[in-house]
C-alpha cells in the first residue's frame, strides 16, 4: 500500500477533514475478504496496481473494453478487478454492493461507468449508484471541462473546472407522502460539508494554479440551505486571498455559460446544480462522449466520465464515443503516478481527434467505436524522450 498512499496527492493535498471511519461489517465473510487482500497482494508484487472497474449499465461495458484494450497495448501496469452491478439488469443486491465496496476499499482507486436508476419506485429511494457513493464519501465530483484542440464548438478554447458537492443537498434521499398528495422531499444542507467541499475548491484552485473560484447557488429563495452554503464559501474565500473569489445564481449561471465561459475558471456548487451544470458544461465542448470527470473522498477515488449517461440506445450498436473513458483513465494513471502511461494514452486520443479522420457520430463522423479504439492504439507512443 506504501505505493498507492504515495500518489494520492490530490485527496491527502486538498482534504482537511478527517479521514473516514472504516465501514465494517459489509456482509462479506472473512474468507472472502482474505481472498481479495491475497489477490491484490499477488498483483503488487507482480508490479501492477489492482483497480476496481465497475462497467455499469448502457455503454458502460464497450467503453470499458475500449479502456482495456488500449491498456494492453500501451503494456499499462494494472490489474483490474472487475464487478456488474445493475438495476436495470437485475444483477443488483446488498451482497454485490459489498463485494464492490470491499474491492473499492481495498484499492483504494476504482474506474466505473455509469449505473442507471430506474424512475420507478421499488421500496428504496436511494439509489445504488448514491449509497456508493454516501458509503465510501466520495464528497466532492470534479469535472474538467475543456476543447479539444482540432474539434469546433460554438465556444472554443475553453478550460473550466466544475467542483460537485455530491453526499447531500436535494440527493438525499429523503422523501415521503405527509398527506394524500403531498410529497415532501428534504433537502440537507450542512456547514461540516459545505465547508469541506468549498476548502476543496479553493485548495484545488491553489495546486492547478487558478485565479477565481465562483459559488453557484439559489441563496435568493433558499435563504437558509443555500444561504448556508453561500455563508460557508465566503468564510472559506477569506483564508485564500490571492484567489478572486465571486458568487452566482444558479439559473444566471447556466445563461452565462451559454453565453460567455470564458468568464469561468473553478466553479463549486451543492449536488443538483452540479450535475446539472456538469451535462451544461459537457455540451458546450462536444457532449458526454469527450468529458471525463473523478470523484474523491479522504482515502479514495473513483474515475468516470464526467457527464453521466447510459446511453442505452446505443447498447450493441458499436457507435458510442470512448474519448470521455479514455480519458478518464488516462487521469487514474496520473493519480497512480504512472505519468508515461497516462501522457501516452491522452496524447495518442488527442492526436485521434486532432487529425480528424476518425470520429463517431456523436461528433459528426461515421467511425465505429471500434475504429476509434484502432485508431488510437494507432497513435500510442512514448511520450516525451
Amino acid at each position: 500500500m506504501a505505493s498507492l498512499s504515495g500518489v494520492r496527492w490530490l485527496t491527502r493535498a486538498l482534504v482537511s477533514a478527517s479521514n473516514p471511519v472504516a465501514w465494517r461489517g459489509l456482509g462479506t465473510s472473512v474468507a472472502a475478504q482474505a481472498s481479495l487482500k491475497n489477490q491484490a497482494e499477488d498483483m503488487r508484487v507482480e508490479g501492477a496496481f489492482p483497480v476496481t472497474m465497475l462497467p455499469g449499465d448502457g455503454v458502460g461495458p464497450e467503453l470499458m473494453h475500449a479502456v482495456k484494450e488500449v491498456f494492453k497495448a500501451a503494456a499499462v501496469p494494472v490489474e483490474f478487478q472487475e464487478y456488474h452491478l445493475s438495476e436495470v439488469q437485475n444483477i443488483a443486491s446488498e451482497e454485490k454492493l459489498d463485494q464492490v465496496l470491499s474491492s473499492m476499499k481495498e484499492n483504494k482507486v476504482a474506474i466505473i461507468g455509469k449505473i442507471h436508476t430506474p424512475m420507478e419506485y421499488k421500496g428504496e429511494l436511494a439509489s445504488y449508484d448514491m449509497r456508493l457513493r454516501r458509503k465510501l464519501d466520495l464528497f466532492a465530483n470534479v469535472v474538467h471541462v475543456k476543447s479539444l484542440p482540432g474539434y469546433m464548438t460554438r465556444h472554443n478554447n475553453l478550460d473550466l473546472v466544475i467542483i460537485r458537492e455530491q453526499t447531500e443537498g436535494e440527493y438525499s434521499s429523503l422523501e415521503h407522502e405527509s398527506a394524500r398528495g403531498v410529497i415532501e422531499c428534504l433537502k440537507i444542507v450542512t456547514r461540516a460539508k459545505s465547508q469541506r467541499i468549498a476548502k476543496f475548491a479553493f485548495d484545488y484552485a491553489t495546486k492547478k494554479g487558478r485565479g477565481k473560484v465562483t459559488a453557484v447557488h439559489k441563496a435568493n429563495i433558499m435563504k437558509l440551505g443555500d444561504g448556508l452554503f453561500l455563508q460557508c464559501c465566503e468564510e472559506v474565500a477569506e483564508l485564500y486571498p490571492k484567489i478572486k473569489f465571486e458568487t452566482m445564481i444558479i439559473d444566471n449561471c447556466c445563461m452565462q455559460l451559454v453565453q460567455n465561459p470564458y468568464q469561468f475558471d473553478v466553479l463549486v456548487m451543492p449536488n443538483l446544480y452540479g450535475n446539472i451544470i456538469d451535462n451544461l458544461a459537457a455540451g458546450l465542448v462536444g457532449g458526454a462522449g469527450v468529458v471525463p470527470g473523478e470523484s474523491y473522498s479522504a482515502e479514495y477515488a473513483v474515475f468516470e466520465t464526467g457527464a453521466r449517461h447510459p446511453f442505452a440506445q446505443a447498447v450493441g450498436r458499436n457507435i458510442a464515443n470512448p474519448t470521455a473513458m479514455l480519458l478518464s483513465a488516462s487521469n487514474m494513471l496520473r493519480h497512480l503516478n504512472l505519468e508515461y502511461h497516462s501522457s501516452m494514452i491522452a496524447d495518442a486520443v488527442k492526436k485521434v481527434i486532432k487529425v480528424g479522420k476518425v470520429r463517431t457520430r456523436d461528433m459528426g463522423g461515421y467511425s465505429t467505436t471500434t475504429d476509434f479504439i484502432k485508431s488510437v492504439i494507432g497513435h500510442l507512443h512514448p511520450h516525451g524522450s
